[in-house]
């Protein structure tokens, strides 16, 4: 909205509330400075930590400027001490240190600026500050941030190395150098960054998630030298560990010597002794890597060789057997297996149809036994009725004057039958013989 028109009268209402106002009703600035230094006037002192950036003390003056930073975030603020108090606190508060202070917010109206009024000062020992930093372990370690399964691999031959250093530090001589002694053609993407003091935290974290946002980086190494606790501390910062921890690029840590143990040691995929170290875990050795190829072909080039002299070997004990020297006897032997094949086949052949002729010929003789016509050959006869062809069985069946036909062994006869008359047989039986009378039809 635009503002008041300058001709508004002076006297306008002013509202008491700040939810109050409004376009056409707004505070003026002076008010709002008056205010804000009344609201800060109600905060109580109160013990903040922080990590002392600047400080400026003229000889001979009252007050000392301090210029402080949060240890985790880019956020500073200034703050007033006076001399004595600085004093109290001993040599050990100077730039860089972290410091507890009990400090009163004071709003400066004609500046529209906020400050502390240090009422105490007090040094971070490095008792306290190892003490911190293993509450803060345990911390991380419940959560699981140190857990060997959330670690990734180092790849094998990474496309390109990404290195947080100091600017122009020795960790970064020892990276680079020690790096392409062992491979030559490897890249290294380089970012000079603050390895202590209070800026530190944020630009390592910076140049770690450029470096990790970068699809051809496959690795990163955070490399700084030796220090004291006080200059590590940054390599054990909340902040920095979870940065670190949420990186998708294995990231290797090489801080310090050998018996520094900063949290980022334990954050980090790999921890490095040292930066040379470092370099030694990220890359192959090229020479080392050449030789184990030659020694793998060599030994390739040997069980080759080995492996085809037993060929060799075996093709000549194929090639000296007798089925191989001689193929006219192995030949031979088989024509000869053949022909005494076929004899013994020819030979059971003619048993077997020897026994089936002499099976057929006893089958003839048993049908020709049993045959009607053997029977007619021993005198008997059939006597058949005309043209019924009935085969008469008694002489009730044939009547006076019907012509029968009698079959013999030898052709055949026709008979008519007459009238009936009386005829005596002997009939022969088992006591002797016995002569009855019996009725028959005599036929002509």
């Amino acid at each position: 909205m635009p503002p008041a028109p300058a001709s508004e009268p002076a006297t306008r209402s002013v509202p008491d509330r700040a939810s109050e106002t409004s376009p056409d009703a707004p505070w003026p600035l002076r008010l709002l400075t008056h205010n804000i230094g009344i609201y800060v006037a109600r905060m109580p002192a109160l013990w903040v930590e922080a990590q002392v950036v600047s400080l400026k003390r003229r000889p001979g003056a009252s007050l000392v400027f301090l210029d402080l930073r949060d240890t985790d975030v880019e956020m500073s603020m200034s703050a007033t001490c006076p001399t004595s108090t600085l004093d109290a606190a001993g040599p050990a508060v100077r730039e860089g240190a972290r410091v507890v202070m009990r400090v009163e917010p004071r709003f400066y109206p004609k500046r529209g600026t906020l400050s502390l009024w240090v009422q105490v000062v007090r040094p971070l020992g490095e008792g306290e500050l190892l003490a911190r930093v293993e509450q803060l372990k345990r911390t991380l370690a419940g959560e699981g941030l140190f857990a060997p399964d959330r670690k990734q691999p180092l790849p094998f031959l990474p496309r390109t190395v990404g290195l947080v250093c100091g600017r122009g530090s020795a960790a970064e001589h020892d990276v680079v150098e020690n790096a392409r002694r062992r491979w030559p053609a490897v890249r290294i993407e380089v970012r000079e960054v603050a390895v202590q003091g209070p800026t530190a935290v944020q630009q390592v974290g910076d140049a770690v998630n450029e470096l990790d946002g970068l699809g051809h980086v496959d690795v990163i190494v955070i490399a700084r030298g030796g220090g004291s606790t006080e200059d590590l501390l940054p390599f054990s910062n909340e902040s920095l560990l979870r940065t670190v921890a949420a990186c998708r690029t294995p990231v290797v840590s090489a801080i310090g010597h050998e018996e520094d143990t900063p949290l980022l040691d334990l954050v980090a995929d790999v921890r490095a002794s040292t930066p040379t170290d470092a370099a030694r875990r990220v890359v192959p050795d090229a020479a080392h890597e050449l030789s184990v190829v030659s020694t793998a072909r060599e030994r390739g080039r040997l069980v080759l060789h080995r492996r085809v002299h037993h060929e060799l070997d075996l093709l000549r004990q194929l090639r000296a057997r007798p089925a191989l020297t001689d193929l006219r006897g192995l030949f031979v032997q088989r024509v000869a297996l053949v022909e005494d094949c076929r004899t013994r086949l020819r030979a059971a052949t003619g048993r077997g149809l020897q026994r089936r002729a002499e099976q057929l010929r006893s089958t003839l003789a048993h049908l020709r036994a049993l045959s009607p016509g053997a029977t007619l050959q021993r005198g008997y006869a059939i006597v058949r009725t005309v043209p019924a062809g009935t085969v008469v069985r008694d002489a009730e069946q044939a009547s006076s004057g019907e012509t029968l036909e009698i079959t013999l062994a030898q052709g055949h006869l026709g008979v008519t039958v007459d009238p009936p008359t009386g005829t005596t047989f002997t009939v022969p039986t088992a006591a002797g013989t016995s002569t009855t009378t019996t009725t028959t039809r005599s036929t002509t």
